[in-house]
């Protein structure tokens, strides 16, 4: 989740809360208010025509008398939209305003739980319901004193229908709804561009990050013009930081560039003087062989061991010559030599390697597994180097296998050709693995028991990369390993009529 979206959902989040709370608090306040004045006018206005209520003597069939209440004239014909009703306990006459009357209506009778509540508290209001009307109900004891006792007699009810108030209330309720939705959804959207607006020079040194990553342009800057508070102040010390980057990174280049001049102009001028030595070594070697036949038995041992340091000469000499001939290639693969590339038939290629191995010196089997997966195979590369490239390993193979056999064959999948070396040989630990590649790089266990410079495997990783190869390593110490040079496939070249075909152009 991006950093603006969080700040807008906090903004968000918080906004709903505080309009949440503000919503509850201003409903909150008007309802109470509202009905607490609503009570209170009630209240008044019921004691007001409490104090007039008269008890009225009424005679029953048996010749006793019974009580009930009436109210006062001006109580009767109220129409302020205060109702009131009456109701005795003893004979359960009910005594109703007129606009009560006129609505065909009684208040609701009283419960035994509310008969007994009347009995504890002074007055005591609630809310009921008529048909479909909402009203508020002021019910007030009525006592009698008899024979000196008090009882209950009757209960007073005054009622205002408060179904308006609902209403309004209802209302009020759907404007802080909506007007919340609406600010919340308004506050996100603003949020958002806000975050997103404060938020563009972060894209911006993201931007020039990813630009720095790939290596596309190291003087790239980030352009800010906003004020200097937090973002401009990281911004400034970005672009600092990039430019003391560029400078290293400059240098660095430079150091490397010369770096790889004098190991290319070193190996190039170490050629030359070797090719002399190993020439006159060889010319020196012919004619000390001439002399050691003409000699007396006496010299010919001095001679036989002049002959030896020559030859020993001779074999150092030919050791630097391979070893300045593996520091120029390298050279060139580190200054950003590009092969010279055609679609090439591979199965002739390797026919040819296979017939120059056997006469490599080795201790082992030379074996030629099956190379029908290379029938009508082409690659496009450069032919010397795929050679080099076999090569390599196969003579690696020679040098780390004292016993068994080296065996070549070739595998393809739909889009890859593969080149497949097994041997017999010391193998390695997978720890070796990632690091047989590097430069001067040699297993532990081989140094000093085979001759080599650590540089062959340097050599045909750049040429398997020149080729959009890959190289695929199984090993297992002491048993021996396998190596699997991938390949793609190149295109098959067009083939006219006369049976001639065009070799596309070198690619460089």
């Amino acid at each position: 989740m991006s950093i603006r979206l969080r700040l807008t959902l906090w903004y968000t989040g918080i906004l709903s809360v505080t309009l949440l709370l503000f919503g509850f608090g201003l409903y909150w306040s008007l309802h109470y208010y509202y009905y607490n004045s609503v009570e209170d006018d009630l209240s008044q206005r019921a004691e007001s025509a409490y104090s007039r209520i008269q008890p009225r003597i009424t005679p029953t069939l048996g010749g006793d008398i019974s009580f009930d209440f009436v109210l006062q004239g001006r109580d009767m014909v109220n129409n302020t939209g205060t109702y009131y009703q009456l109701t005795s306990f003893e004979n359960g006459n009910q005594n109703r305003s007129n606009n009560l009357k006129d609505l065909n209506m009684y208040l609701p009778q009283i419960t035994p739980q509310q008969k007994q509540r009347l009995g504890n508290e002074d007055f005591f209001i609630e809310r009921s319901s008529i048909d479909t009307f909402e009203i508020l109900i002021y019910n007030k004891p009525i006592y009698l004193n008899q024979n000196g006792q008090s009882r209950l007699a009757g209960v007073f009810q005054a009622a205002v229908i408060i179904e308006s108030y609902e209403k309004v209330f209802a209302l009020l309720r759907i404007i802080l709804t909506v007007t919340s939705l609406l600010l919340i959804v308004l506050a996100a959207s603003f949020g958002l561009f806000l975050a997103r607006k404060a938020l563009r020079p972060i894209d911006k040194v993201i931007e020039a990050a990813n630009q720095i990553e790939k290596g596309a342009d190291l003087g790239n800057r980030i352009n800010y013009d906003g004020p200097q508070d937090e973002i401009g102040r990281l911004t400034s010390t970005i672009n600092g930081m990039l430019g003391r980057l560029q400078n290293a990174y400059t240098d660095l280049e430079e150091s490397y560039r010369r770096q790889r001049r004098f190991v290319s102009d070193a190996s190039h001028e170490l050629r030359t003087p070797l090719t002399t030595i190993r020439g006159n070594v060889d010319l020196l070697e012919k004619m000390w062989r001439k002399t050691a036949a003409a000699a007396l038995d006496q010299d010919r041992d001095q001679l036989e061991m002049s002959l030896e340091a020559m030859q020993d000469i001779a074999g150092e000499a030919e050791r630097m010559t391979r070893l300045v001939n593996d520091l120029l290639a390298l050279a060139r693969a580190d200054a950003g030599f590009q092969m010279e590339k055609s679609e090439i038939m591979l199965k002739p290629l390797m026919e040819q390697v296979v017939r120059k191995a056997q006469l490599l010196p080795r201790s082992v089997e030379w074996q030629t597994g099956d190379l029908s997966a290379l029938d009508n195979i082409h690659v496009l590369g450069n032919r010397d180097y795929l050679q080099q490239l076999i090569f390599i390993f196969i003579e690696n193979a020679f040098k780390y296998t004292e016993e068994g056999f080296v065996k070549l064959d070739a595998v393809s999948t739909e889009d890859q050709i593969g080149l497949r070396l097994q041997d017999t040989g010391i193998g390695m630990d997978k720890e070796e693995v990632p690091h047989i590649f590097d430069r001067f790089y040699r297993a532990d266990v081989s140094r000093g028991k085979t001759s080599g410079t650590g540089l062959g495997l340097s050599i045909a990783k750049w040429i398997i990369d020149e080729h959009q190869g890959s190289i695929e390593v199984m090993t297992r110490k002491g048993e021996g390993s396998t190596f699997i040079i991938w390949l793609p496939l190149g295109k098959l070249p067009t083939t006219f009529e006369s049976g001639h075909s065009i070799q596309p152009a070198n690619q460089v």
